[in-house]
């Protein structure tokens, strides 16, 4: 009997579920910034490398004049 009345008691107990629920929404938030970072870091490197080509440009032409 004292079985029972411990898994009853066990199955009653929901202390521990807050964190669960804290630990399953950061993965999957983590899951998501990984699935948006490798479908847009290609797009990112573009504008960054495009940014990078004008800064140099502008540098070249302002040691030019």
């Amino acid at each position: 009997m004292k079985v029972a009345q411990s898994i009853r008691a066990f199955a009653r107990d929901d202390s521990g579920v807050t964190a669960m629920e804290y630990g399953m929404i950061a993965g999957f938030l983590s899951l998501v910034i990984v699935a948006g970072l490798t479908v847009g870091g290609p797009a990112l490197k573009a504008i960054f490398n495009s940014i990078g080509a004008q800064l140099a440009a502008a540098q070249a032409a302002m040691t030019a004049a």
